[in-house]
């Protein structure tokens, strides 16, 4: 099968772990996938984890938001241009396309060259961007999501709290297929151990809770760093973590303000190759607090390293966590709630050995590979064209 893999996605962050693992799980099963999306990527440091790459951030950083929201949807046409190129040399069987607020070049490509889409949601944008970046044309970003989502011939949420909502906005559950996020195996082959990667980290002896992202002031580190600074004289607590971003400096000061600077260390951005084997330092891995739709990435790598995870008691995690069995889960509106679920993992070690055992057969258990979701991909694209040559 060959198939047109859609993006409007630049940065070197989470989203484009997402699209090349999907990109090469594909491949690996013998499809042939022709990547259509901008070329303004960066690989510097501070793009890595999250920002706006190249001229598009720029862009964004120059235009009053009104204009620059306009000009994202006036990018549809240009994108168009380049999918009905590309669609015109390769005459691909479908199109795979990432979703995002105001791209409408693959449906009009759709309609245009009578190809199935499968359109993968990571995030209700209109809603996500609403709450937390601002929108000057609500109405305008509302209308276009969901014209996208009702021309699109399958969905795929990452959450089924995402696809209920969805089934909320009127669209057709037979439509929908909930795809989480995943890992690659081969990515956690020939790995060192607990011990050795400790010790290649300075951390030998260390009792260490491990945090692997772009930091922002949302997750909350500074909270981590007062409850290292309560358990240190009792336990040999370290807070790692595996990433950068905007947050880092305050929880640096932090670490500083309470006296236990040697109990923080940050990696820096990393290339994602290099994160399971600096994770493997982890003796507990964190997940902090997230929007309630959301499928995050660090989440599936704690479940493959098999670490003990501490994360937010919230139905997204229930599709893949099992409070007490896989993972102690924590009341994200309790002020001392994450504090409490690691008191328990650092007071009670068998505790932490039972949920970190339990964690690492949750991949198998749940098939969260990309290879795996690739498969299930494929054969919705067969399914699309078995129903149209029924018609």
């Amino acid at each position: 099968m060959k198939i047109l893999y859609h993006h409007r996605t630049a940065s070197k962050d989470g989203q484009s772990t997402h699209i090349t693992e999907m990109i090469l799980g594909l491949r690996a099963l013998g499809t042939e996938v022709i990547e259509c999306a901008p070329s303004v990527g960066s690989d510097s440091p501070a793009e890595a984890g999250g920002g706006s790459p190249g001229w598009v951030g720029r862009l964004k950083a120059l235009l009053p938001r009104q204009l620059y929201e306009l000009a994202e949807l006036a990018y549809s046409w240009i994108a168009y241009r380049r999918l009905s190129a590309a669609i015109r040399q390769h005459s691909p069987e479908g199109i795979y396309e990432r979703y995002n607020l105001y791209l409408l070049a693959g449906i009009w490509a759709k309609k245009r060259f009578k190809l199935p889409l499968i359109l993968e949601v990571n995030a209700p944008m209109a809603v996500e961007r609403r709450e937390y970046g601002g929108l000057s044309w609500p109405r305008l970003a509302d209308w276009a999501e969901l014209y996208v989502w009702r021309q699109a011939d399958l969905l795929l949420p990452v959450t089924q709290v995402l696809a209920d909502y969805m089934v909320g906005k009127g669209l057709d559950p037979a439509r929908i297929q909930v795809i989480p996020n995943a890992i690659n195996l081969a990515h956690y082959q020939h790995l060192p151990s607990v011990d050795e990667a400790k010790a290649g980290q300075g951390l030998q002896g260390k009792l260490v809770v491990g945090f692997t992202g772009f930091v922002r002031e949302w997750d909350r580190l500074d909270r981590i760093m007062a409850w290292v600074a309560k358990q240190a004289p009792r336990y040999p607590v370290h807070l790692m973590v595996i990433g950068d971003g905007p947050a880092r400096a305050e929880i640096e000061a932090c670490a500083r303000q309470l006296g236990v600077a040697e109990r923080l260390s940050f990696t820096g951005a990393v290339p994602r190759e290099q994160v399971p084997a600096l994770s493997m330092a982890f003796d507990i891995g964190l997940q902090t607090a997230l929007v309630p739709y959301a499928s995050p990435l660090c989440l599936f790598e704690y479940l493959a390293l098999g670490k003990a995870i501490v994360a937010p008691d919230q139905p997204n995690h229930h599709e893949i966590l099992s409070a007490g069995v896989d993972a102690v889960l924590y009341d994200p509106l309790d002020t001392q709630g994450i504090e409490k679920a690691l008191d328990q993992l650092c007071e009670d070690a068998a505790l932490r050995e039972r949920v970190a055992a339990a964690a690492a057969g949750v991949i198998k258990a749940k098939q969260l590979t990309w290879v795996q979701h690739a498969a299930r991909v494929l054969g919705l694209f067969q399914s699309l064209q078995n129903k149209n040559k029924e018609k």
